[in-house]
């Protein structure tokens, strides 16, 4: 690659805020009895370090899993006990067995960021100062910034494995491709979000190749990197039924009910008029989530399994993991991440709706983020990302028809409405209206105190407003992958 000096200097900076806002507050900071989600990341290392594997996801005098008990697959309980080895080394009281518990200090803080690991991305495709922005403005979505280095935790390892796995399938290096995402869903269980259009687009590879021929091969090769990846995670596991069986129960605790807390996704959202968790039985939910989730996904994955190309994968994972967590049971805020990776990947091919999806997704993390004290880094970082895309991309001059890829759809409309030709100027709207629901909503939240009667008015506007906003850009990826990819010109003109 050309101008790896100006590369360098790319991640540098990426580096340096991450390292700037770990210096800021984080989740559960001074705060007993159960402190944050720092306090769990820490505490896992103390339980993988003295205890024996067999008890790690055991309820146990040792183990009160009412306290931070482990709730992620295998790889993450590997990395944590690796993490405290490491830590052993430096400072044993910092993973001493019961003692250790809501350990603070500015040494033990300063291990803890350095152990957050950071992926980034190259895209053979597009020209060298296109690649250098496209960094530079991933390297700063403040999404991710502030929770893995504000609020802590460690969702660059499973992302990164995730983009690995994307980056791999594209360049038609399969294996290492489904073993990089295999990685990913051992790690955190959510990577699920991503799983159908991996799947799909393998799928449509063998298809294409023919079952009876090389694809058949393909698919054999595929389905034995897959088994082999999950045997060798899961082994320690498998020794006893009920100690899969118990892994897999805190893995997937469908007990907490549909949703927990404040959360940008249709089933919270729609409590506000109907108490669905107080209406429906249990496993009424579970099925009518399952299925609006399904439901949801299936005609972009069936696209893809149909026409598999590196940019239709792409646009599928937006689309699922988008549909994932509007649906889906049991949906945390910070599950967006899970849909601003794949954004992250079309950011240099339709910028305006990508940053401003990005900027929504972050917003949308508010309520946590004010929780975690982390106001002014909120701020700083996504107004740091937003210049960057604006000086990067030029935005604002991306908004034809044929830049937000609705040119296919756009002629289809036209067809039986002759007149429809203001749609970019109905988006371009559309984001001046949510950029100033956002800041108004940002300046009420920080500067009023909500009624007594309604404490959680603000959270639940912010939520809402976010909803609306992820709900039209479902149905906007969704379009472009229905239409836009019978248009071979734009493919042509993007690549």
């Amino acid at each position: 690659m050309e101008k790896w000096h100006l590369m360098t200097i790319v991640v540098l900076i990426g580096l340096t805020v991450r390292w700037t806002v770990s210096l800021n507050s984080y989740s559960g900071a001074g705060k007993p009895p159960m402190f944050g989600d720092y306090e769990a990341q820490r505490h896992w290392q103390e339980i993988t370090f003295n205890l024996p594997v067999k008890q790690w996801y055991f309820n146990s005098s040792d183990n009160n899993l009412q306290y931070w008990g482990l709730d992620y697959p295998p790889l993450t309980a590997y990395h944590s006990l690796l993490c405290a080895y490491v830590a052993k080394f430096i400072n044993p009281d910092w993973i001493e067995l019961h003692s250790s518990r809501g350990y603070e200090s500015q040494a033990h803080k300063l291990f803890m960021r350095t152990t957050v690991v950071l992926y980034c991305c190259c895209l053979k495709e597009i020209s060298t100062k296109k690649k250098i922005a496209n960094a530079l403005c991933i390297l700063l979505y403040p999404g991710l910034i502030l929770i893995d280095y504000g609020h802590f935790q460690y969702n660059s390892v499973s992302l990164g494995f995730a983009l690995w796995g994307v980056l791999g399938v594209s360049c038609d290096w399969d294996l290492l491709g489904s073993l990089a995402f295999c990685l990913a869903i051992n790690y955190k269980q959510m990577e699920l979000y991503h799983s159908l259009p991996f799947f799909c687009f393998l799928l449509g590879k063998c298809f294409k190749k023919g079952l009876k021929g090389k694809g058949f091969v393909l698919l054999i090769k595929l389905a034995c990197t897959v088994v082999a990846s999950f045997i060798l995670c899961w082994l320690p596991f498998f020794t006893e039924r009920e100690q899969t069986l118990q892994v897999l129960r805190r893995l997937f605790p469908v007990d907490r009910g549909l949703f927990e807390d404040k959360v940008a996704n249709i089933w919270c959202s729609f409590s506000v008029f109907l108490k669905i968790k107080d209406i429906l039985p249990h496993h009424i939910q579970i099925i009518i989530s399952f299925c609006f989730t399904f439901l949801s996904l299936l005609p972009a994955c069936i696209k893809l399994t149909l026409q598999p190309s590196p940019k239709g994968f792409r646009f599928t994972l937006v689309s699922c993991a988008l549909s994932f967590f509007l649906f889906s049971f049991q949906v945390h805020e910070k599950s967006i991440l899970l849909v601003s990776l794949p954004v992250c990947l079309v950011l240099s091919e339709i910028p305006f709706m990508s940053t401003w999806f990005l900027l929504v997704s972050t917003f949308s993390m508010l309520p946590l983020l004010l929780k975690d004290e982390l106001l002014i880094p909120s701020v700083v970082t996504t107004m740091a990302f937003f210049i960057a895309c604006v000086i990067s991309f030029s935005i604002f001059e991306k908004t034809s028809e044929e830049e937000l890829h609705l040119k296919s759809f756009s002629i289809s409309l036209r067809k039986y409405l002759p007149c429809f030709t203001f749609l970019p100027r109905i988006i371009q709207y559309l984001f001046l209206i949510s950029v100033i629901t956002m800041v108004l909503l940002t300046l009420i939240t920080v500067t009023l105190e909500p009624p007594q009667k309604l404490p959680d008015l603000f959270s639940v506007l912010i939520c809402f407003v976010s909803c609306l906003n992820f709900l039209f850009f479902l149905v906007y990826f969704n379009i472009i992958i229905m239409w836009d990819f019978k248009n071979g010109r734009n493919q042509k003109k993007i690549n």
